[in-house]
């Protein structure tokens, strides 16, 4: 072989392997997983569109811009099939490109949602060629027999149609993406079957009358020790058998049904990020409709994602990378627990409520290392709300989370939205991100959600334990003051949102949305008690402490308490806090 063709053939290996370097995808480190974007670990500091928002190129115009005054890096948009697939095999790529192309010029990443056989367990986006043949495209049935309108997962068309067609977009996505804004797939979106515990269809039927496959057995039996406890218990109540139908090994109860249903529901979507990933490998995930308590599955889609029901999906849908909760509920705290200490993936949140996002972000990234955070319905706060329905979100939820989102003083002002709460959040978090980055997984970070008259916190980290509350702003009445007048009817109290950080033994940086205080005392042996060496204010600048003010006046409480977040120590701010102990 000469010598000019075997430097041809390195070149081209070198060049194959820069590309393949290049593709987002997921890496451990310490006990977390990072999101690797062009090499580097990347925190996801992103936004949902509203579902139809992505539809339309005039629409998205404006938008844009905004998304970047809200300091946002990343879009979660949808990708409609029957948008994309109007007539079988004719495929048109116009907004999937539009989005490409405005992302490279707004420096943006993007996160494409396959809004395709199912969204929010309902059968809303595949084409009329699909949805207008129901002999061709069956759709899952009640226990009357009347079809729900949802597109079966034991029908072989039905995936078949859907996994050509991400294939197909997932192989455009590769050649006009040169410069990697597409960074992962939401394949799906919120699965599960509504309105029934699990699908009576004559297909449906036939499989839950047939033996349990032989590959989620033998991973019962191998990893009995780690499943989920209530997917134990059921299998171990009907005998722990290692061989039968549904029924026979799992009992007959809705949670049979909701486990047949998750094993069919993983296969299918993991057929289809299958036959994407065949095309271009990025990091692939489905997000779960959450639903916790005793209700019966069918009132939420039973088969989603669930942790309850995770072992069958880890087991059926290997091409899927990880599964993420949709969190839009105020027990933010007790959610992400729930669901991310039943589960060894990295922890990305799709949705939230975005009158909450600013403060539970601090939690998410500070608690559980976690590779983003996405308000659903971002575009919502570019749009003035009605006085009414104003009105009812602050019955419904606390003022700092929803007067300041869009209005602020008594004639509700338009402000700008780099001055929204949630922008300042994601522009510290953003001056944070390498600090973040270089500490998830090491054990070294904390995150809190503190509520108005609750007791403080107790967190331990690092060479001290620290106390952490929600500290009384210019809104909350102060102790001895006139009484505030009484708070409307179901309000609900005031939150805030703070992340710590310890950089050395005697030494955090801390940030926080809403006002809290922080007081430290040692866990460690030696002087008994903590005092305030320095609190330095300041920012990172390319992961470079600045420093600003140096705040050891009443600030920092006399020696005894640092306060974060609101007074005279604004939101978003960050502070570096060195300690002494003394006797």
């Amino acid at each position: 072989m000469s010598a000019k063709l075997v430097s041809a053939f390195a070149f081209a290996a070198m060049a194959m392997s820069a590309q393949t370097t290049a593709i987002a995808h997921l890496q451990k480190q310490g006990t977390a997983t990072q999101m690797i974007v062009d090499g580097k670990p990347f925190l996801m500091l992103a936004g949902e569109l509203r579902n139809s928002t992505s539809s339309s190129l005039d629409f998205m115009k404006p938008v844009w811009p905004k998304l970047v005054a809200l300091h946002l890096n990343t879009v979660l948009a949808a990708v409609q099939w029957e948008l994309m697939e109007p007539k079988e095999d004719q495929f048109d790529f116009t907004l999937v490109d539009a989005q490409i192309h405005a992302a490279e010029s707004y420096n943006l990443r993007l996160v494409f949602l396959w809004f395709a056989s199912w969204k929010n367990g309902e059968s809303s986006y595949p084409p009329i060629w699909v949805k207008g043949d129901v002999d061709r495209f069956p759709r899952a049935q009640r226990k009357d027999g009347a079809n729900t309108g949802t597109l079966s997962t034991l029908i072989p068309a039905n995936l078949n149609a859907d996994s050509r067609a991400f294939a197909a977009l997932m192989r455009h996505v590769k050649e006009v993406d040169t410069r990697h804004r597409v960074i992962m797939i939401q394949v799906e979106n919120e699965v599960g079957l509504l309105g029934d515990s699990r699908d009576r269809s004559e297909a449906a039927n036939k499989a839950f009358a047939q033996p349990v496959p032989k590959e989620l057995l033998d991973y019962m039996t191998s990893h009995k020790d780690t499943l989920y406890p209530e997917f134990r218990k059921a299998w171990e109540a009907a005998g722990a058998k290692t061989s039968g139908t549904w029924e026979q090994v799992f009992g007959q109860a809705p949670y049979t049904d909701e486990i047949f249903m998750a094993w069919n529901y993983a296969h299918y979507v993991g057929a289809v990020a299958a036959a994407g990933k065949a095309e271009y490998p990025v990091p692939m995930f489905v997000n779960t409709w959450c639903s916790m308590g005793d209700r019966p599955p069918g009132t939420y889609p039973s088969g989603g994602p669930l942790p309850h029901v995770a072992d069958l999906w880890k087991v059926a849908a290997p091409a899927i990378d990880f599964r993420s909760p949709d969190l839009h509920s105020l027990n933010f705290a007790d959610w992400v627990d729930w669901y991310h200490h039943t589960t060894e993936f990295p922890f990305f949140i799709p949705e939230a409520f975005h009158a909450t996002g600013h403060y539970n972000i601090f939690y998410a990234m500070g608690q559980h290392d976690c590779i983003g955070f996405s308000p659903f319905a971002i575009d919502e706060l570019f749009f003035k709300m009605e006085p009414g329905i104003m009105d009812e979100l602050e019955r419904r939820f606390s003022p700092n989370s929803v007067d300041d989102l869009i209005f602020t003083g008594p004639n509700r002002t338009r402000i700008e939205l780099g001055d929204l709460p949630l922008a300042q959040s994601y522009d510290t978090i953003s001056r944070l991100a390498p600090l973040i980055l270089e500490n998830q997984g090491k054990g070294k970070m904390a995150g809190v959600v503190v509520i108005a008259d609750e007791p403080p916190q107790k967190i331990a980290l690092g060479n001290y334990v620290l106390s952490v509350g929600y500290a009384p702003s210019r809104r909350d009445p102060i102790p001895g003051a006139q009484a505030a007048p009484a708070p409307a009817p179901n309000r609900l109290p005031n939150r805030a949102g703070a992340l710590f950080i310890a950089v050395a033994p005697d030494e955090y940086i801390a940030a926080a949305s809403g006002p809290v205080t922080i007081r430290f005392s040692p866990n460690t042996p030696g002087a008994p008690n903590a005092g305030i060496d320095s609190i330095e204010e300041g920012t990172f600048v390319d992961g470079r402490w600045v420093p600003g003010r140096r705040l050891n006046g009443d600030e920092s409480d006399s020696d005894k308490s640092v306060r974060l977040g609101g007074g005279v120590i604004p939101n978003g701010k960050i502070q570096r806090v060195k300690l002494y102990r003394y006797h």
